[in-house]
């Protein structure tokens, strides 16, 4: 797959924007992680408050008519479903990120169309299709794009990057899949450990202010202390 990735359209679209690895020097031939991270967040509710005014088509306000005419980045209407954790996580995300050439830096779970870049622009019908499915498990709509573009980064990334889940760990909603196609590569804040997404998206946000990185640990030391 990863003397595919160049060709790879949907490489392209979602998650390295037609990376490819040089002859020699494949991603799995790094064994040795560096203390590079990829910020993994997981999405907004679209079913809040916030959402339903931003989906509704006779809104007047600003960023509702620039989604339906030019089109906003899908981490601007993220972080006005969520104003306070996606918007969070987005911000942290942002700041700690150490950009590395041809990788992304950020990458957004979606109901529907697996992993986003956070700037990706959106439209309204696309907003609209993206958070049409209900992110469970069970559904192929939400799982089989999300499962295909993780194995596309896994096959990106090798062992040189940790990918940092931003996200709740307690729910079958994500980790399962991020276990299985991942495995120790994940990591997510020890400080997220007991807290609720409110009090998660403060901190994140606090953290941002003060230029103050979390500590990381693997899930499945968080998943054990949770027990």
């Amino acid at each position: 797959m990863a003397g595919q990735m160049g060709e790879d359209k949907t490489a392209k679209r979602i998650v390295l924007h037609g990376h490819k690895p040089s002859p020699g020097n494949s991603p799995r031939e790094d064994t040795e992680p560096d203390g590079r991270y990829i910020y993994l967040l997981s999405p907004a509710d679209s079913a809040g408050r916030r959402a339903k005014m931003l989906f509704n088509p006779q809104s007047k306000s600003v960023l509702s008519e620039r989604l339906r005419t030019t089109g906003i980045p899908l981490g601007e209407a993220f972080s006005f479903m969520s104003s306070l954790y996606f918007r969070g996580k987005l911000a942290y995300a942002t700041t700690f990120a150490k950009p590395t050439p041809g990788m992304p830096t950020t990458l957004v779970i979606t109901p529907s169309r697996g992993l986003l870049r956070p700037e990706t622009i959106v439209k309204f019908e696309d907003l609209t299709a993206i958070s049409a499915e209900r992110i469970q498990a069970h559904n192929p709509k939400y799982r089989d794009p999300l499962e295909r573009d993780l194995r596309l980064l896994s096959e990106a990334i090798g062992q040189r990057f940790h990918v940092v889940f931003l996200g709740s760990v307690a729910t079958r909603k994500y980790v399962p899949l991020l276990l299985e196609v991942l495995g120790e590569r994940v990591l997510v804040p020890r400080a997220f450990i007991g807290l609720g997404n409110m009090s998660r998206g403060a901190l994140l946000l606090r953290c941002t202010r003060e230029k103050r990185e979390l500590e990381y640990i693997s899930i499945a030391e968080a998943l054990s202390k949770m027990a």
